[in-house]
């Protein structure tokens, strides 16, 4: 056996970090101890506390990424010696480890590699020092196979081709290694041409499970855009390329640049920063940058709360600035590699576009390299081409380190020099790929450059669940969206919306509008206004005539009035109508803000967006385009609309039941008039002849239907007539709660004989109807019903487990009461984060205080929500008592934020 006091690991390039593993006095336990394991699991516990001491204490990430590897080399050294091993097996460090880098729980990867030759003796001890290692506590990673076998799996596995491109020997025979170093060649297997394909193609299949954007809110550190990953794809395919053993080793060679190489070192080593915290924070091998760490790992790195900006949040910023300048750069390097291996001694298609630009093989370059110095209005001339000609696949990567060491030449001047702004414009009109080279201009440096104010909004994040992109990424997101509208395959998702865009006269305002829409987040007071005043100065330098750039401002002062309007307001009022309509002023306005209020809805983040949302944006949009067309000087009369709606619901009814007329009559003149406003004429049918047929009138009449909204998208309607009693929405809300029903509207309706009527229309979890399925529809009204019969006793609420990603929020509740002189009714507005029961809650403090719910409007906002309640007292009169309306609010803002824990569960 050989001596284990000889320390026999092969040097990494590292070796100058200093171990902080005392041998002589682990040796001697090893050689005094009962029992090894404790031993063993005594220094790795100590080794663990020691380097995330220093971690805390600031030491240089390098060294405690390097020193982990090197001590796991020791441990593994003398786990190794304590069995007795023929010459035909080696052990041998793959993968991150075979780098020498280690994280605080990332797999330690072992490939235990035998020669043909098999052995009983290596059988045995290859089974006892796994085990020795899993006992310990290493987390380990390994595969047991023959060089033959090894070889034969890298064949036909890419994976496991480039984990052996840093294997290192740690124990056995060398000779073992460099055969199958030689064996895993690229002259034998996964050639340059072949293994950069495949590399690439998995990044792109990578980046496509991170919507290709850096900017999750909670990102992966390992594999979204920008990652270590993305790092480790350039070392891969460069080391294999180059036959180095580092990508040092490829300094002052052409590779790379030294400012790229610096930028390469520096994110390499915020990323190891980062995601050492996150291993020791999770206490496993945690990759996501979860809200629980967030907070977390601000403080630790030292930054501060302020009062513009969070501590949180300037942490992700610095996170996504990284990230971005660390994509920007994976661009670079696998397009050099790309030019250096795939077209390596193929001749060249040279086609010539102007004196400043060409094609090579459909990749646009520079005809020289002073092309920018002498002609700076090329750096955006560049990207107008590439968005006109549809050949264009890309840059090339010597004229994008080009474009990235002459990006300072965009200055006032350049921005100011008209030849500048025409094309700027040119790029918003260009017919190919637009938003891929807005995309491209931000990750090289460009947009922020020639718009200053969109530079101060990259990398900026809102620290809250509803926003789930930074600004940029979603302003960016806001103009995919204005461009999907504009093809054919929009038309099933998008009916209205695809056709009012692809009308718009001049489609480069509603670009510039999303692009300046949010661009004033973060600057402190009203981002719409200040945003509104920047788009004014960009139309003026860009030489817009007066009414297009008032378009564009207004579009960005009133970019979030529709929205607003839609989901807080009575699409029922015929005032409301004419309001928004008076606001729009004509047709072409309310289109051009129609387009951009669905994209930037779907940008901001996809759960918000469903068939109801979409619903009333529609409704809004049609009832609007009616109230222009009629005049504003000829508004729809309340009355008119309520007779209009009992006329057509009579006419159905006598056309397709045997219902009464006179019997219809009396029970509608038990009814108010916002009942006949707000519900459509075939809903005042179904419902008049199901109450009119119910046979037990004092029991509670539950009604489920599908009902069509905008195209063929549903929603399901859950209408429910019931003896007026105290609890009746509790109950119903708390059901519907239990049921995993999202409430998106609820309207109220009190009658003279004392009756409720309450409509829901509610999507499942998936945001989808429930599409008629008897089943379904018989349990929902049966627990409807069980919950209306208890209602009298009514005195739980149903809780469910709260998200996790809501315990990281702790916007308080806020609420605001206003008398509504027009009618009467106070308003209630409850702005607060969602959470199971939201709606059962507030029923039940409504209830405390004898407060009469006369109907509501439900906004679900990612998971906030934004509800307006219009309420009365008991005697049916506005809330007059300032004390009464504090009293109430204090207990909403006081009840909804009470802490729930994670184990209130449904009984």
């Amino acid at each position: 056996m050989p001596d284990p006091n000889i320390l026999s690991i092969p040097l990494l390039e590292n070796t100058h970090v200093p171990i902080a593993f005392n041998q002589r006095r682990f040796r001697d336990a090893l050689a005094n101890a009962h029992s090894i394991i404790s031993i063993f699991k005594t220094a790795s516990e100590a080794i663990n506390y020691h380097l995330d001491t220093r971690f805390k204490e600031g030491e240089s990430i390098r060294n405690l990424i390097y020193e982990r590897a090197l001590i796991v080399d020791c441990l593994l050294h003398y786990a190794w010696h304590q069995f007795t091993w023929s010459n035909n097996i080696s052990l041998i460090a793959v993968g991150g480890y075979g780098r020498g880098e280690l994280h605080p729980k990332s797999d330690i990867d072992l490939l235990i590699l035998l020669s043909d030759e098999s052995h009983k003796q290596d059988y045995d001890s290859t089974q006892s020092f796994l085990t020795l290692l899993w006992d310990i506590g290493l987390n380990i990673g390994h595969s047991v196979r023959t060089l033959k076998d090894c070889i034969a799996i890298a064949k036909e596995d890419v994976t496991v081709a480039t984990n052996l491109i840093e294997s290192r020997l740690l124990q056995g025979p060398l000779s073992l290694l460099k055969e199958l170093h030689l064996a895993t060649a690229p002259a034998k297997i996964w050639p340059n041409d072949a293994f950069f394909a495949a590399k690439t193609k998995e990044q792109e299949k990578r980046h496509n499970k991170y919507n290709h954007t850096e900017y999750n809110l909670e990102p992966n550190v390992k594999n979204a855009p920008g990652g270590l990953r993305d790092i480790q794809t350039i070392q891969w395919i460069a080391k294999r390329f180059f036959n180095v053993p580092t990508l040092k080793a490829l300094e002052g060679k052409g590779f790379f640049t030294e400012a790229e190489f610096s930028t390469l070192i520096y994110g390499e080593e915020f990323l190891w920063k980062v995601r050492y915290g996150l291993h020791m924070l999770a206490g496993r091998a945690e990759e996501r940058l979860l809200f629980d760490y967030q907070k977390e790992l601000a403080i630790l790195f030292g930054y501060k709360d302020k009062d513009s900006q969070l501590a949180v949040e300037q942490f992700m910023h610095d996170y996504y600035r990284i990230v971005l300048s660390l994509r920007e750069l994976n661009d670079v390097l696998l397009q050099f590699l790309d030019e250096a291996i795939i077209n390596r001694g193929t001749a060249a298609k040279i086609t010539p576009i102007n004196e400043r630009f060409q094609l090579l093989d459909n990749y646009i370059e520079v005809i020289h390299s002073k092309v920018f110095e002498e002609n700076p209005s090329a750096l955006l001339e560049i990207f107008v081409l590439a968005a006109k000609k549809k050949q264009i696949v890309g840059i090339r990567a010597s004229t994008i380190r080009l474009i990235r060491e002459n990006r300072a030449l965009i200055d006032e001047n350049f921005r100011r020099n008209p030849l500048n702004c025409r094309l700027f414009m040119s790029l918003l009109a260009s017919p190919y790929k637009l938003v891929s080279q807005l995309k491209r201009m931000k990750r090289y440096g460009i947009l922020g450059r020639y718009l200053p104010e969109f530079d101060h909004i990259i990398g900026q994040m809102q620290h809250d669940l509803f926003h789930i992109y930074t600004v940029d990424d979603h302003t960016l997101n806001v103009i995919e969206f204005m461009r999907r509208f504009l093809l054919p395959s929009a038309e099933e998702r998008f009916p209205v919306v695809a056709r009012v865009a692809r009308h718009l006269p001049k489609k480069e305002l509603l670009y510039i509008a999303g692009i300046y829409h949010d661009i004033a987040k973060g600057r402190g007071g009203n981002h719409s206004t200040l945003g509104a005043e920047d788009a004014i100065r960009f139309g003026e330098r860009h030489q817009l005539s007066k009414r297009e750039t008032l378009l564009i401002a207004w579009l960005v002062e009133q970019h979030l009035s529709m929205s607003s309007t839609s989901q807080k307001k009575d699409l029922s009022d015929p005032e409301v109508i004419h309001e928004f309509a008076e606001l729009v002023g004509d047709q072409l306005h309310l289109d051009y803000l129609y387009v951009l209020t669905v994209a930037d809805m779907n940008a901001t983040n996809p759960d918000i967006w469903n068939n109801w949302r979409a619903s009333l944006l529609q409704q809004l949009y049609n009832e609007t385009k009616y109230a222009l067309r009629r005049g504003l000087e000829n508004p729809i009369d309340r009355e008119e609309r309520i007779a209009e709606n009992q006329e057509n619901a009579m006419h159905e009814l006598l056309q397709h039941t045997n219902i009464d007329e006179q019997a219809v009559w009396e029970l509608w003149q038990t009814a108010g008039d916002n009942y006949f406003l707000r519900e459509t004429a075939d809903d005042i049918a179904w419902h008049t002849e199901a109450i009119l047929t119910h046979q037990h009138p004092e029991q509670p009449l539950v009604l489920i239907g599908d009902y069509t909204v905008s195209g063929n998208h549903k929603v399901t309607q859950i209408f429910i007539r019931a003896l007026s009693k105290n609890n009746i929405f509790a109950a119903a809300t708390s059901a519907l709660d239990q049921l995993h029903l999202n409430i998106q509207d609820a309207r109220i309706y009190s009658t003279v004989s004392g009756f409720t009527m309450d409509t829901f229309y509610v999507l499942d979890q998936e945001g989808k109807a429930l599409h008629n399925d008897k089943h379904t529809v018989n349990t929902v009204k049966n627990i409807l019903l069980s919950e209306l019969n208890l209602s009298d006793h009514y005195s739980d609420i149903i809780k469910r487990r709260t998200p996790r990603q809501l315990k990281h929020f702790s916007a308080p509740t806020r609420t605001s009461i206003s008398n509504d002189l027009s009618q009467e009714h106070t308003i209630l507005e409850v702005i607060s984060p969602d959470r199971p029961g939201f709606l059962a809650r507030l029923a039940r403090i409504f209830v405390e205080y004898g407060i009469e719910l006369v109907t509501a409007k439900i906004t679900t906002l990612g998971e906030r929500v934004e509800d307006i309640f219009f309420i009365t007292d008991k005697q049916g009169n506005r809330l007059s008592d300032p004390q009464l309306c504090e009293a109430l609010q204090h207990s909403i803002q006081q009840q909804l934020d009470a802490k729930t824990t994670d184990t209130d569960m449904n009984p």
